[in-house]
């Protein structure tokens, strides 16, 4: 099926990438919260762990496969790895201003001059900090790298809590790759997501015909240009982004499933607690959506919001059509993987109330028809209607209202002067 993306212009779409890749980040602002209240601190960091261990394998192999940089299987090296993180919903551009330095094959280093996950966490007190910066980034990192070279290690210089406060940058890290090195075993709960659809979903390939660039096989460079892809691989990548957010969303699932249970009550307290991540994100993704594409805040906008939400696509992935003022979903792949649109329908109307509500709060749905088989209206209310409070939690991110500035984009060539 055609992307949903491949209407948008060139320049639309590398608008719109960056906000895909950061609105990815903030499903966890979105979920965590409510892990938190059920489950405490603890057993949320565990969650998270488990959440992007079962994911970022299986979404970085995609889209080093799509764009062309992918080495022979587990014998990647450090540019790779760096490539996979230009790419990844955990590490969105600015917001997480990852600084690259290459070595050589086997060995980098990384720091962030600006970690917005810190900045938001860092007024929550250092036990929260060093939930984030330790307890779930310590194996989260090899998890990530282990898509690409098993012998990866990804190790801290320094990380927070920052010591002296306010130090700059807010982490570094080395990545080396040694065949010494003790190879990374995914976890179960990684195989359990490898056999959703979602993680063998085929999409286009991209056109090397068209205009601009149609890989990323060339040098690592400091910032991605996104404006340099070709209008096909930027469909391409968009695509891929939102399927980063299903594959986390179904690993999110499998570890609140593991503490909630599998009796009556607990697939109950699941559903509760996913339908609030959803909300949370679909909210904040359509302001932040429609900001991006300068759409009108009126049901026309927010139709086409709802056009280019992650919650419906990619197009291969979740069936809908869209008429006038109107949106029709029919049963797909994303309902047979229980994800995010499996959560939608005529009794689940807030997802898609929360959306719109981000282009206007003007704004309402009415929706009919089966549990896989709906109809949603947009229609316009006389008077506002308050934001959802899961919406608002999440707004508690910087990054809800983070702003991407304009940046050159160089190559990064090893220490000693070759190019990688």
């Amino acid at each position: 099926m055609p992307s949903r993306y491949a209407d948008l212009s060139r320049a639309q779409l590398a608008a719109l990438v960056p906000e895909l890749l950061l609105i990815g980040q903030l499903i966890d602002r979105s979920g965590m919260a409510w892990c938190i209240s059920a489950f405490g601190r603890e057993e949320m960091a565990q969650i998270a762990i488990e959440e992007w261990a079962a994911a970022s394998p299986i979404y970085t192999r995609r889209m080093q496969q799509a764009l062309g940089y992918a080495g022979p299987p587990d014998e990647g090296d450090v540019v790779t790895i760096f490539k996979g993180l230009q790419l990844d919903i955990g590490a969105p551009p600015q917001f997480m201003d990852f600084r690259y330095t290459v070595h050589d094959r086997w060995s980098g280093e990384f720091h962030l001059d600006h970690c917005g996950a810190l900045m938001d966490v860092e007024p929550m007190g250092p036990d929260y900090v060093r939930s984030m910066c330790h307890t779930i980034e310590d194996p989260t990192f090899d998890a990530t790298a282990v898509a690409t070279n098993p012998r990866a290690q990804v190790r801290p210089i320094h990380r927070p809590p920052r010591v002296p406060a306010g130090r700059t940058p807010h982490c570094a890290w080395t990545v080396r790759i040694d065949p010494a090195h003790p190879p990374v075993e995914g976890i179960p709960a990684l195989a359990v997501n490898g056999r959703s659809r979602a993680a063998s979903l085929e999409l286009d390939p991209i056109d090397p015909r068209d205009e601009g660039a149609a890989d990323y096989a060339g040098p690592l460079v400091d910032d991605l240009d996104f404006s340099a892809f070709s209008h096909s691989a930027l469909v391409r990548i968009a695509d891929e982004v939102c399927l980063q957010m299903h594959l986390l969303d179904l690993a999110f699932l499998l570890a609140v499933r593991a503490r909630a249970g599998d009796d009556e009550a607990g697939r109950a307290q699941l559903r509760t607690i996913a339908t609030k991540q959803l909300v949370g994100i679909a909210g904040v993704a359509a302001g932040r959506i429609r900001r991006a594409l300068d759409l009108p805040a009126d049901a026309g906008g927010a139709l086409e919001v709802l056009r280019l939400h992650p919650l419906l696509n990619p197009a291969a992935y979740v069936e809908a059509s869209f008429g006038a003022g109107t949106l029709s979903v029919a049963p797909s792949a994303a309902h047979e993987d229980g994800a995010w649109l499996a959560l939608v329908g005529p009794g689940s109307p807030e997802p898609l109330r929360a959306a719109v509500r981000g282009v206007s709060p003007l704004l309402d749905v009415e929706v009919t028809g089966a549990e896989q088989t709906w109809t949603a209206t947009v229609v316009t209310r006389e008077e506002p209607a308050r934001e959802h409070d899961e919406v608002a939690v999440t707004r508690i991110s910087t990054g809800a209202d983070f702003a991407f500035e304009p940046r050159r984009s160089l190559p990064i060539f090893p220490v000693q002067g070759a190019p990688a």
